[in-house]
């Protein structure tokens, strides 16, 4: 048993002894000269080395050729974005009807007419004096929508108004109602010479749109 033992211990030494000089021969560093000697160094990154620049005196040119691309780029970009914003614009027939331009001095004393803008209906009333008074003299407490009748006018004798009923968008009856102003018949909104609603569903008055005296006897709407 004991003679097994050694035998086996010296089996290993001498199978230690025999692979260190291996081990150590890969630990240790190889040198570029053995590299060499060994063949195993590809020259081709030493034989593709640019250690200058070819040809310095073409980076202007280069610089020149980068730098108008790049303002071609950015000037085609322009545009096109000028383009979609103007696409997003409104045309010309829209921009002529977004104002409109009428004369008052054919329009008697007492009596409404009705004119287009926008594609809407618009109600002109030249108001006489008992319809001005009238007007005037309602109190606020009366009102649904409370506005007065200075609020709703630029001049006394005149009063403009969007001919649509505020509650379902009908076109009121001018002349009627039991304010001798508008009527609704579709569901009996009534308004007074001022516009305003005074009885009926409706909850607003009739709208005022924007508009300004030109002259003494025409006003431009829009």
């Amino acid at each position: 048993f004991f003679f097994s033992l050694k035998a086996m211990f010296a089996s290993r030494l001498s199978s230690m002894a025999y692979r260190m000089p291996a081990v150590a021969r890969m630990s240790a560093p190889r040198t570029f000269s053995s590299l060499q000697n060994m063949g195993s160094v590809d020259h081709g990154f030493n034989d593709d080395r640019i250690d200058k620049a070819a040809d310095p005196e073409k980076r202007a040119f280069t610089y020149f050729m980068l730098g108008g691309a790049r303002f071609m780029y950015a000037s085609t970009a322009r545009v096109l974005l000028i383009k979609f914003v103007s696409s997003m614009s409104a045309s010309a027939d829209v921009l002529a009807m977004a104002s409109a331009e009428f004369e008052l001095g054919a329009i008697d004393q007492g009596t409404t007419v009705t004119v287009k803008w926008r594609g809407k209906p618009i109600f002109i009333r030249h108001r006489t004096d008992e319809e001005i008074e009238e007007a005037k003299g309602v109190g606020m407490g009366e009102l649904r929508h409370q506005e007065t009748d200075q609020d709703r006018v630029q001049k006394d004798n005149w009063l403009v108004v969007l001919g649509i009923c505020t509650h379902l968008g009908c076109v009121p009856i001018s002349g009627a109602g039991d304010y001798n102003g508008w009527f609704c018949p579709c569901h009996g909104s009534h308004y007074d010479v001022s516009g305003r609603i005074r009885k009926g569903p409706a909850p607003l008055n009739l709208e005022v749109p924007p508009y300004k005296f030109t002259a003494e006897d025409k006003i431009l709407i829009g």
